[in-house]
């Protein structure tokens, strides 16, 4: 799913989460075993193809909406669900419009959401079951249990790919130390990044489904994925292809975009993960790769980006950052004794670190 169309489905479905007086209007509707259509906006569009009924310009609640559902027609909210607009309205879509449905209730939602743009919301009376009709898609709403278990389940998964990513990481730090980086570490890397962000942003999005229902899960999420995003971001810098004409960072944001494009079967692949991050260098797993040093500058505490981007434009590459005296700091503009002293120390403490690590 385009990352366009997944905002739209959030944008859909977070309207309708339990917490919402929205959501609470459909259960009780539910419970009184009534059905209901709502359309959610209103324009000339859905104006041209509405029919009968009556204006109401009411402030929405769930009580209402519920004794309105009672009567035969559809309902029409504002976009913001505050205001009830009308009742009692028969849709008239265009009837050339595709459908995959085959209630009345349901072809017409489908249909009105695909010519007007809204959100659609159909209750079945029979099956007690609430949709969302968005964006050429239908959306069931899941009981909340069910929801919750799943994104327990994926939380577990997000943490297992975690500590996996925290391994390759460190694996990685005491090969861009030694310079034995291969292209073949560089995509195991990038890799674990990419699976933990597809997880993470699952998870957001049953967070969005479950809304008050959500628990801790937020807490958890952040706790696992802390720390991730700006990890990401150095990763890149490192290792995406060089800029060109001063748009500084370009490259790295074109990997990233690259990366995030990958289907579930090419992230298995490290060859194509390899050519999303650094087009040209997936032929040869094996080849060996040098980080400009992003990475490991960025956790030298108190250290701004402004000054790892001079450090790096200076030196090129970390190698020579990592053979730099103080002295050779100094000479990066922006850099005066007391900070190139405290570069020099946080490299040499994170490089003994990384390798007493590897090698107790």
């Amino acid at each position: 799913m385009s990352n366009s169309r997944d905002e739209r489905r959030r944008v859909a479905l977070a309207i309708v989460a339990p917490g919402t007086e929205l959501r609470d209007g459909l259960e009780r509707i539910v419970r009184g075993s009534t059905g209901a259509l709502i359309v959610l906006g209103c324009d000339q569009v859905v104006q041209d193809i509405c029919s009968g009924g009556f204006d109401m310009r009411t402030e929405f609640s769930a009580t209402r909406l519920r004794e309105l559902a009672k009567m035969d027609g559809a309902i029409v909210l504002d976009e913001a669900c505050t205001t009830i607009l009308r009742a009692g309205v028969q849709l008239v879509p265009d009837p050339e419009l595709p459908t995959q449905e085959s209630g009345t209730r349901h072809r017409t939602a489908e249909r009105v959401a695909r010519q007007s743009g809204f959100p659609v919301i159909t209750v079945s009376k029979s099956m007690r079951v609430i949709a969302v009709y968005a964006d050429g898609e239908r959306y069931v709403l899941e009981d909340s249990a069910a929801l919750l278990a799943r994104a327990h389940q994926a939380l577990a998964t997000l943490e297992r790919y975690k500590r996996r990513l925290d391994q390759a990481a460190s694996l990685l730090s005491v090969l861009e130390i030694e310079d034995r980086v291969t292209v073949r570490d560089m995509a195991a890397v990038a890799q674990g990044l990419a699976m933990a962000g597809r997880i993470a942003d699952e998870i957001a999005g049953y967070m969005v489904e479950l809304g008050t229902d959500s628990g801790m899960l937020p807490l958890q999420l952040d706790e696992l994925t802390a720390g991730t995003g700006l990890e990401r971001a150095e990763f890149l810098r490192d290792y995406a292809p060089p800029d060109a004409g001063g748009q500084r960072g370009a490259m790295a944001r074109l990997s990233a975009s690259r990366l995030d494009g990958l289907n579930a079967d090419e992230l298995l692949d490290l060859t194509a993960i390899a050519a999303a991050v650094r087009p040209g260098l997936a032929d040869d797993l094996d080849q060996l790769v040098s980080p400009r040093g992003y990475r490991l500058l960025g956790r030298i505490p108190r250290l701004p980006r402004s000054a790892a981007d001079a450090l790096v434009e200076h030196f090129g590459g970390l190698q020579k950052l990592l053979s730099a005296s103080v002295q050779d700091l100094r000479q990066v503009q922006g850099i005066d004794h007391a900070r190139a002293s405290r570069i020099r120390e946080g490299l040499t403490r994170l490089a003994e670190s990384a390798l007493l690590d590897r090698y107790p």
